[in-house]
């Protein structure tokens, strides 16, 4: 199959463009006008293929379009939006799954892209968040996406959970329930109690909005010895559940509350004095 660089082909447009213009547009503007550039050569005739980008794609077989996709990434040649819009379009979720199978980190963000909330790739995407072949960051956005759903797929989660399978991203995804069930509350409350990623495990308690762990936030919160993270975390989780807690604690030996104040004193030096 033989690709075609189509942002390439902009880009050399582009530059001719720029050349002529120069001067005329300062750099925000430029910033604009680019992407509107882009949208437009999408409907441009290239004499290298009889067609505008749009039409060339639009006149493959939704095989054709993913595969098209995979030879894109694997032989690193720019993937133009053109192509993407229109596997999109189809809304082909099963010819895009078998991307999830292999290793490639690249092939299975793309595909996560283009099939976005889609039920027919639940299951894949468990197997997904159960894997440990992925970044976080892919295994993150498919659990935003079951955070949406969670009384849809609890039971699901659940089971993972309970099998030890990508436990923190099953315990946010439960932390989302709305419907209230006794047996997600303990596995919450179990999991704060463990010790372990304190800090997500209190926000989890937050976002699942069961008042009854109150008394064992606030009772974590008076360990002396927790960082400033922790005890940040623990006020909003105690707040969020219509507790306060407003006790002085002196963080001043803390790396993270010094390199938060940090940043705070570089954000104010870079006030405009009045």
């Amino acid at each position: 199959m033989k690709l075609i660089d189509f942002d390439g082909l902009f880009d050399e447009k582009l530059t001719q463009f720029m050349e002529e213009n120069k001067n005329k547009y300062t750099e925000k503007q430029w910033e604009d006008i680019i992407p509107k550039l882009y949208k437009k050569f999408g409907d441009t005739y290239v004499s290298k293929v009889k067609c505008t980008p749009k039409q060339y794609y639009a006149k493959m077989t939704d095989a054709e379009l993913v595969e098209t996709l995979c030879a894109h990434l694997q032989e690193d040649v720019p993937t133009p939006e053109f192509l993407c819009a229109e596997i999109e379009s189809r809304g082909e979720t099963a010819l895009l799954l078998p991307l999830f199978d292999g290793e490639d980190e690249a092939l299975a963000t793309y595909a996560f892209n283009l099939i976005g909330d889609d039920t027919l790739a639940y299951p894949t995407y468990f197997s997904v968040l159960k894997r440990n072949g992925f970044t976080e960051d892919l295994r993150t956005d498919i659990t935003e996406v079951f955070k949406l759903h969670a009384d849809e797929v609890k039971e699901e989660a659940l089971q993972a959970y309970e099998k030890g399978l990508a436990t923190e991203y099953m315990l946010e995804i439960l932390s989302r329930v709305t419907v209230r069930q006794e047996r997600i509350y303990d596995i919450l409350i179990t999991a704060f109690l463990s010790g372990e990623q304190t800090p997500l495990r209190a926000s989890y308690l937050a976002a699942y909005g069961d008042e009854r762990a109150l008394p064992l936030l606030l009772e974590k919160i008076e360990d002396v010895s927790i960082g400033f993270v922790e005890f940040q975390e623990l006020k909003y989780a105690i707040e969020a559940l219509g507790g306060e807690y407003d006790e002085p604690r002196d963080f001043t030996g803390d790396k993270d509350y010094l390199a938060v104040e940090a940043q705070i004193s570089q954000l104010r030096n870079k006030e405009p004095q009045s």
